[in-house]
């Protein structure tokens, strides 16, 4: 499904993105705080689009588009339907920042789970030293539950990850 905002339009994830995701993706500033080092090979990017793709039954991946160009990426990704909820996270482009972009896009994400999806909770996770991500989700009503040292989001990797979560009004 197709979310629009006033100055952005979230189109379900196509393999056509990839290129532009990779843009993204490959840059280590906007990846300093993701939990995975930033992808230098465009090849390792297609793959987790064609990845992503394939999980379009349980989960939802949108590329947002600014006009005629991708900023960035949200997602609703592991769904669990009996408990009602899923979590949530965005990732947009560096020269994006600071416009306000996240939040808007995050907002018509939150709005489809909770008005069209009908989950009661989202939860959302980032690097607890991630100010700007931490600010975009405390706007957006989002509430931190916790912050875990030594979280292990990725095989070998360990980090300080703050926890948030927004519940269906």
């Amino acid at each position: 499904m197709i979310l629009t905002t006033d100055r952005l339009i979230l189109k379900p994830m196509v393999q056509d993105d990839a290129p532009a995701l990779h843009a993204i993706l490959g840059d280590e500033t906007a990846m300093r705080y993701w939990h995975r080092p930033a992808i230098a090979r465009l090849a390792v990017v297609e793959e987790m689009v064609r990845e992503q793709i394939a999980a379009q039954k349980i989960c939802r991946y949108w590329t947002v588009w600014r006009g005629p160009d991708a900023i960035g990426s949200c997602d609703l990704s592991l769904i669990e339907w009996a408990q009602m909820r899923a979590e949530t996270g965005f990732l947009f482009r560096r020269d994006q920042w600071g416009h306000g972009f996240a939040r808007e896009a995050m907002a018509a994400v939150a709005a489809h789970a909770f008005e069209i999806l009908e989950l009661e909770l989202l939860i959302a996770k980032t690097h607890a030293q991630n100010a700007a991500a931490r600010r975009v989700l405390e706007r957006l009503g989002f509430e931190r539950e916790q912050v875990a040292g030594n979280y292990a989001p990725a095989p070998g990797l360990k980090m300080d990850c703050a926890f948030y979560t927004l519940r269906r009004d």
